[in-house]
């Protein structure tokens, strides 16, 4: 989050749970069968294991998962469950309690701790820590981490820190994002805006276009590599 704070949207620019779902029900119609609910931090939105579980109603949806990062899940892990959730990440870029403390402003390591526990205990599985390096999984803190996680049983993926506006990303090492010959993938932000690649400034609003047009020309102007995205920013559109 940037140290000046984020521009807030207005209740009425946020999608509904009733426009997500319909918008959801129309990719899947149309060949989409996995669904990761990310942000911003998706557990800061009021009533989100309802969504989830409207979400998870759908049949086709063969993957239903999570990106937290985790400081809230201890509280919503049991019903996430419950709800539907299948699966979850949690960004963790280091496990130095004061390292945390500055790099997030404000968080405290142990509910991140904790709802790694709670995530277990729900059955929330793979559970998957995400793990933001500058150039190489040996780093100090990504080694940390990475004990962490054989200690607690738990997948890493190392991801390379991007930058939107130059154009720095990579493939995500124990994972497939960032590889540009492999994505099929769509991103629909909070308020509508439907992107088909994170490194582009290219969007459709599916309030304005509608769902099914809206996804016609996200899919049909997919390009083939990214470059750089001008128009927006990690806490806005999600990483």
């Amino acid at each position: 989050m940037p140290e000046e704070g984020i521009q807030l949207l207005h209740h009425r620019d946020i999608l509904t749970f009733d426009e997500i779902c319909g918008f959801t029900k129309t990719a899947v119609a149309g060949g989409v069968n996995k669904v990761r609910i990310t942000g911003g931090e998706p557990l800061v939105r009021k009533g989100i294991t309802t969504l989830v579980g409207m979400i998870a109603e759908i049949k086709e949806i063969r993957d239903l998962s999570m990106t937290t990062n985790g400081v809230l899940l201890k509280h919503f892990a049991t019903d996430l469950k419950k709800a539907g959730l299948q699966r979850i990440n949690i960004s963790l870029d280091t496990v130095d309690p004061l390292k945390f403390t500055a790099i997030t402003r404000t968080g405290n390591i142990e509910d991140v701790f904790d709802g790694i526990h709670a995530a277990r205990v729900a059955g929330l599985s793979p559970i998957k820590i995400n793990c933001v390096i500058k150039q190489s999984k040996e780093e100090e803190e990504a080694r940390s981490v990475a004990q962490f996680c054989k200690d607690n049983d738990l997948e890493i993926r190392y991801i390379t820190q991007m930058d939107l506006v130059k154009g720095h990303f990579s493939t995500v090492v124990g994972g497939s994002g960032g590889n540009c010959t492999l994505c099929n993938r769509l991103r629909l932000t909070a308020n509508g805006k439907l992107k088909p690649c994170l490194f582009s400034n290219i969007e459709y609003d599916i309030r304005e276009l509608g769902f099914e047009k809206a996804l016609k020309l996200a899919i049909e102007s997919k390009p083939e590599c990214g470059s750089t995205n001008e128009t927006g920013a990690f806490y806005n559109i999600g990483g």
